[in-house]
């Protein structure tokens, strides 16, 4: 997943490039043909774990002091019908509409805002490529130590206050490390999600219950420029937009814990009657 943060900074310089050489039509068949060989020989490689790896990392039951309890497996109609699934489509929604539309208009509201140069914006935007990747690693790390429930709250908690701070600034540097704070905020939203879904439904059809919750991607890069550029438009500022974003977080701040609560009430008492 970190891939996907840093390919903008690959693949960017290198369709611009293509386009003006060899015009758009010939960029598309070019990279077409090297993503064929690329993706086509990275494929050979790819095969399921051994059966051993599958008995001692993704165990099926779960040993508690007295018995076992076996893990529940959901299969992807199972999750759809699950209230959980839509918390969490409603949190992915959420933390990709607001930072897609901030990328979408990083540049431009670097230069207007805070009065940035072009030259100095488009650093800008080279750096968010780096933080979008990096995050991406290093929220997945962190929410190995303190679970998933609670990095998303730490997102939403981060994001709120960010997004409110953003919409009244005029500083150049503080405007800046709030929108990389932001982005690597949207970048770890993405590595998570798939082992927060792990936890919650298991691992029998994780990836078609990912491929659903993916959807939630789809919708927010059509909802979030288009909510940027109607409001922007509408009122002449960022200002309102980004209060717009962070209500959204606070919205899901709370759905956050609601989730987190409700989980772990039935943990705890899925051990306790196990145990009795």
């Amino acid at each position: 997943i970190m891939g996907f943060g840093f390919a903008s900074l690959i693949a960017g310089p290198i369709m611009q490039i293509l386009v003006s050489n060899f015009g758009l039509v010939t960029n598309f068949i070019i990279l077409g043909c090297v993503y064929i060989l690329i993706m086509g020989a990275s494929s050979l490689y790819l095969a399921p774990p051994p059966k051993e790896f599958v008995e001692k990392y993704l165990p099926t039951t779960i040993k508690t002091a007295t018995s076992t309890v076996k893990i529940k497996q959901y299969s992807v109609a199972e999750a759809t019908r699950d209230w959980k699934f839509y918390a969490l489509w409603w949190i992915f929604f959420t933390n990709i509409t607001c930072g897609i539309g901030l990328l979408a208009v990083a540049s431009p509201m670097a230069q207007e805002v805070v009065h940035m140069s072009p030259i100095a914006a488009a650093s800008m935007v080279g750096v968010i490529g780096l933080i979008n990747g990096f995050g991406r690693i290093a929220w997945s790390s962190v929410s190995d130590y303190i679970g998933r429930r609670n990095t998303y709250i730490l997102f939403f908690l981060i994001e709120i206050f960010a997004f409110y701070a953003l919409a009244n600034t005029t500083e150049a540097f503080l405007f800046q490390l709030l929108v990389l704070i932001i982005v690597s905020c949207y970048g770890g939203g993405f590595s998570c999600m798939p082992a927060y879904l792990s936890d919650l439904f298991g691992t029998k059809q994780l990836s078609a219950i990912h491929g659903r919750i993916l959807t939630a991607w789809g919708m927010a890069g059509i909802a979030g420029p288009l909510l940027l550029s109607f409001i922007r438009e509408t009122t002449q500022s960022y200002a309102l937009c980004l209060y717009v974003f962070a209500f959204l977080f606070i919205i899901s701040f709370i759905i956050a814990i609601i989730l987190k609560i409700k989980t772990t009430k039935k943990e705890k008492l899925i051990s306790s009657n196990t145990i009795a």
